[in-house]
């Protein structure tokens, strides 16, 4: 149903409603906000590419190799990696174009849905949020983790809207992509270190 939508309701009215409120009256080049936003965003957009969540993936499994997490060393790499695999189909498959309403603020090419820096932040972030909840001890660790990452992954997300490469639509999408996406690789380590446990996932490792 989402697809259909996309494809034959795009972009939506609030898509160009909040766009044409984040820039400038009569000055579309122009977004709102105090001096230095901009700069802001373009930094924090930067931390959905693939070069950074790439950097990112491999450090954090280089983390839980060193720690004989094996487990969730590739659950991380199997998640990240058929994360981009599914974007990237699903951009094929509905084929919406980036929005011109307003000028980019940041060079943007290829197709707009699902918003690849928000899906891939998401799957990424999220992802590897939630499999740490099921290694790290204490309540409150857990929810800063989570914390962290929901809020994260919702930055990069605005910040593809404030730039203007990405219809609001397109991000929402990226985000309820990613946020399945983390859950159910949540539910396969949680099933996993059910049946072996800690100690059974690091003597896998010795094996």
């Amino acid at each position: 149903m989402l697809l259909g939508l996309a494809i034959d309701r795009a972009p939506f009215g609030f898509d160009r409603a909040i766009m044409l409120g984040l820039r400038t009256p009569g000055h579309l080049e122009v977004p709102v906000g105090p001096r230095g936003l901009k700069a802001a965003m373009i930094d924090v957009t930067a931390l959905g590419s693939v070069p950074i969540l790439t950097t990112v993936v491999l450090a954090v499994v280089g983390l839980q190799l060193v720690m004989r997490r094996w487990a969730s060393a590739l659950l991380t790499v199997a998640a990240t990696a058929s994360a981009g695999v599914m974007v990237e189909m699903l951009k094929a498959e509905v084929g919406r174009p980036r929005p011109t309403l307003v000028p980019h603020l940041v060079d943007a090419s290829g197709l707009s849905f699902p918003s690849g820096h928000s899906a891939g932040s998401a799957s990424v972030y999220l992802t590897m949020a939630a499999l740490a909840t099921q290694v790290v001890e204490g309540e409150a660790v857990r929810r800063y983790l989570i914390a962290v990452g929901v809020l994260l992954v919702g930055a990069i997300g605005v910040s593809r809207v404030y730039l203007g490469v990405h219809w609001p639509s397109d991000v929402m999408a990226g985000w309820s992509f990613g946020t399945l996406w983390a859950l159910g690789w949540w539910t396969l380590g949680a099933r996993f270190r059910d049946k072996v446990g800690t100690e059974g996932e690091k003597a896998l490792g010795r094996a």
